[in-house]
């Protein structure tokens, strides 16, 4: 892991998170910086630095990612809807550099969102 990353020291314990889940191959936490009532960040353990460098051997992992954001979707009582965002790349607005989902709901959502 490298040793700069801000959601590998998550992992790790050296840096605090309100951790609401965490599970063998992911952890989730409330985001600092909410763009929604409820905004939680689904982070892997394991290091990607984004979904460009996603691999095939990954897939098992993009799927609990995915199958794991409805379950917490879900407890937060998100029924009316939510959403879950990917941001891949300087352009496509990541800034950590892990791959990691946003899910967002508790208000509506608007298109195109930015």
């Amino acid at each position: 892991m490298p040793t700069d990353c801000l959601f590998c020291k998550i992992v790790e314990g050296t840096i605090p998170a309100n951790r609401v889940y965490e599970d063998e191959w992911c952890i989730g936490f409330p985001d600092i910086n909410p763009q929604a009532p409820t905004h939680l960040l689904l982070i892997p353990k394991q290091h990607i630095a984004s979904q460009a460098k996603a691999l095939a051997e990954h897939k098992p992992l993009l799927g609990h990612l995915m199958a794991t954001a409805a379950d917490l979707a879900r407890a937060q009582g998100l029924d009316k809807g939510y959403r879950v965002v990917v941001n891949t790349g300087d352009e496509g607005g990541q800034t950590v550099h892990h791959l990691h989902l946003h899910l967002l709901g508790g208000r509506a959502m608007r298109w195109p969102p930015g």
